[in-house]
């Protein structure tokens, strides 16, 4: 299990308020500590409008990444004219390196379970789906023991809470790619189809699990749900910020300590980074991945920027997977955003040409920077191909996958100059073997006329 961080002295916590319990599955304890009280109070004293509506009062907003408004999501399923509707739960955690959905549902299986009992009888849906990794075991055996229990005692099946309502929720396994984190592919996948993406709109709130309106969540999104009924929507707008309120869980890997916290968004990455410990002795920080494989590289000046959806995107990364991680003075940002994005390259379903192509060319352009081998023009190529994968792709997976390299560009133009003009790494990661001159022409718009540049086989063999 990963560990979590302790949070400072006056964080509030809604989502892991139940992670210290002896058993998470255990019903009886989950009650006294107030599960299954914001079900009750949605059944026998709001209805589906009214909770609808409370959920709206929160400012509640998808931790699966994007941000979208959950109210808006829940009153387009609700309204849309069909005979059968589904909620689906989001906890694959597509992200390899991060842990925060498999977290969540191990430490309090029940939150998930009473947030999506509550989506569905929001929305009038008589079935709902949790996602799980199937390797996720434990995440797994913790889920289903929780959605037996709560079955066994009538707090979901076909008499929930004896209102006659019927609610009945399936543990589903699921394996594959990283595609699988966009909710599209992840419905498909549910129904045995290829995982591929689909042009939206429609939007799965109108036409998604076979083709019926579709609330798809993230798992923290609607744990957060039954803390809302239990406390009131004016509780939870009070935490974060007044665009982004609440808790997100994030997965820290610091410099001394890695594990998930939960953090008030709004909180500047400077106080999220501190929850892994300062740099060692003789070490600094570098730069910071924030949103997982499609991230972007932050630097140092960076850190005061606060966790928030529109101050990460501005800031040139994203929420993403809820994933941090420290990189201190021995990492080269140009190999780190090669890496990431050749997985991005690697783990795309290849349904459009901007990402099938488009993603792989700039995975080469960012090979080529870290082996000395670069052409003439390959950072105007690169950000062309950027602006185009971004203007043209379908879904987010294709969009963010640039971010890795136009955020070193951005923010380590230095470091990405020393690749490019003279085929060194001043961090000493990359080991670049130039052949003669690799580019007398090499230039950048603005950078005045071209001249070559000696490579350093070639300096080595002058001297």
């Amino acid at each position: 299990m990963t560990a979590i961080l302790p949070r400072p002295r006056g964080w509030p916590s809604i989502l892991l308020a139940r992670a210290r319990a002896a058993d998470p599955t255990d019903l009886d304890a989950a009650l006294a500590a107030g599960a299954f009280e914001g079900l009750r109070r949605a059944i026998r004293q709001l209805g589906p409008a009214a909770t609808i509506a409370e959920v709206e009062a929160s400012g509640l907003r998808g931790r699966g990444g994007a941000g979208h408004r959950t109210a808006a999501k829940w009153r387009a399923a609700a309204s849309t004219p069909a005979r059968i509707r589904y909620v689906v739960a989001n906890g694959y955690g597509a992200d390899p390196g991060a842990s925060t959905d498999r977290t969540l549902l191990e430490t309090d299986p029940y939150a998930v379970v009473e947030g999506v009992a509550i989506a569905a009888f929001a929305v009038g849906a008589e079935e709902a789906f949790i996602s799980v990794r199937t390797t996720a075991t434990e995440a797994l055996r913790r889920i289903q023991a929780a959605v037996d229990t709560a079955s066994s005692r009538n707090f979901i099946g076909d008499d929930v809470l004896g209102s006659g309502v019927r609610i009945e929720i399936e543990v589903r396994p699921v394996q594959g790619a990283y595609m699988l984190g966009e909710e599209t592919v992840l419905l498909k996948a549910l129904d045995g189809k290829r995982g591929q993406p689909e042009q939206r709109p429609p939007h799965p709130a109108t036409r998604g699990f076979r083709d019926a309106p579709t609330v798809i969540q993230n798992v923290q999104t609607l744990a957060a749900v039954p803390w809302i009924l239990r406390k009131g929507a004016a509780a939870f707008a009070a935490i974060g910020t007044e665009d982004a309120p609440g808790t997100i869980l994030v997965d820290v890997r610091g410099h001394q300590r890695s594990g998930v916290a939960e953090v008030q968004l709004g909180t500047p990455l400077r106080d999220i980074v501190a929850l892994g410990g300062r740099p060692r002795p003789r070490r600094s920080l570098k730069a910071v991945l924030v949103g997982g494989p499609t991230g972007g590289i932050l630097p140092a000046a960076a850190l005061d920027t606060p966790y928030t959806f529109e101050a990460l995107r501005g800031a040139g990364a994203h929420v993403g997977s809820g994933s941090v991680i420290v990189a201190d003075d021995r990492a080269c940002v140009v190999d780190l955003g090669r890496l990431l994005t050749r997985y991005s390259a690697d783990e795309a379903c290849g349904k459009t040409i901007p990402c099938r192509i488009g993603v792989r060319r700039i995975a080469e352009i960012g090979e080529r920077l870290t082996t000395g081998t670069s052409r003439a023009g390959d950072l105007e190529l690169l950000t062309d191909l950027a602006a185009d994968v971004v203007g043209s792709g379908l879904c987010d997976h294709e969009r963010l996958a640039t971010l890795p390299m136009l955020s070193g560009l951005r923010y380590f133009r230095d470091e990405v100059d020393a690749h490019y003009l003279r085929g060194e790494c001043p961090a000493g990661v990359c080991r670049p073997i130039s052949l003669g001159v690799p580019a007398a022409a090499r230039t950048t718009r603005g950078r005045g006329a071209a001249r070559p540049v000696p490579s350093t086989t070639a300096a080595r063999a002058q001297a």
